[in-house]
């Protein structure tokens, strides 16, 4: 099956890839054009317009967009809606707020042109690991692009799934990133704790290492955790300063509107907030552990 990528960040580099190695063919277009080149080096199908990508597919056309969420995707969709045809078909495999995924549907079944969103996770693991898919859209679309989720999964038949409607996807995918703030908090302030216990001396790499087996603790999260703590333990150069990509607090909003009690969630964006005032040892836990699933850059002491 022949798919187009646009945006090559590392996200979508991997999945470029991933999708080569399975056998899929990928047309590739992003702003940089030395990504462009890479990817083609790599297999990749170059295109340097959006015109350009677009010509290079077969009809009905496929087109994966993983630019930034917001105004970035705004504008690429929106060009992209005036370049395709009826029964073509955009994929938002970006971290989109729900509700816009939800009026851009709409807007594109004017247009009879498919539009799926589907909540990406696994970061800069998933060319290894295999992508965990959360899709909203029409049925039909998705059993028709099920070969490309199949390659991007961890295997064919685990880690993706067509979960509702169009925005459905997005918003699966923003529960999820709230709940991995919850759980990132938990490990952060568990550590901490035993960081300040000097009189033990306890050597954190090797008890994240006890628990990644057995332990009902046990998680991707923690092997990251481990990995974080084998190459600094001490986590020295890395401020304690931990941003929030948005996902969380569209959470916490959701939850406010639908009077859902979310503690733990709430306490955990709140918890990022804080961290931007003070510096601590689980704060500058946070900021290794979204380094390490997801690439995102770590602000330096």
């Amino acid at each position: 099956m022949k798919i187009a990528m646009i945006g090559l960040g590392k996200m979508g580099a991997n999945m470029t890839t991933r999708l080569i190695n399975n056998n899929h063919q990928v047309v590739v277009y992003d702003l940089n054009q030395e990504s462009i080149k890479k990817a083609e080096a790599g297999g990749a199908i170059a295109a340097y317009s959006l015109q350009e990508l677009v010509d290079k597919l077969a009809v009905p056309r496929v087109v994966w967009v993983m630019v930034p969420s917001g105004k970035p995707t705004e504008i690429t969709i929106n060009k992209l809606a005036n370049l395709l045809s009826p029964n073509d078909t955009i994929i938002d495999g970006g971290n989109s707020y729900y509700k816009d995924t939800v009026r851009r549907g709409q807007e594109l079944a004017e247009k009879d042109i498919n539009y799926l969103d589907v909540g990406t996770s696994g970061g800069v693991w998933g060319l290894k690991e295999g992508y965990s898919m959360m899709i909203g859209g029409k049925t039909e679309a998705v059993e028709q692009l099920a070969p490309i989720f199949k390659s991007l999964a961890p295997a064919a038949d685990k880690g993706w799934g067509h979960v509702g409607p169009s925005g459905s996807g997005h918003f699966v995918k923003m529960v999820h990133n709230g709940i991995e703030y919850g759980m990132m908090q938990a490990y952060a302030e568990g550590f901490d704790l035993m960081h300040k216990k000097e009189e033990f001396g306890l050597d954190m790499y090797k008890i994240a290492n006890i628990w990644q087996d057995g332990s009902v603790v046990r998680s991707w999260l923690l092997d990251l955790t481990a990995n974080a703590l084998s190459e600094n333990p001490e986590f020295d150069g890395i401020a304690s300063w931990v941003p929030d990509s948005g996902e969380g607090r569209w959470t916490v909003m959701e939850a406010i509107e639908t009077a859902t009690p979310m503690p733990v969630i709430s306490m955990a964006l709140q918890s990022r907030f804080s961290s931007r005032d003070e510096n601590a040892y689980s704060f500058k836990l946070l900021s290794a552990l979204r380094n390490q699933f997801g690439g995102h850059a770590i602000k330096k002491d």
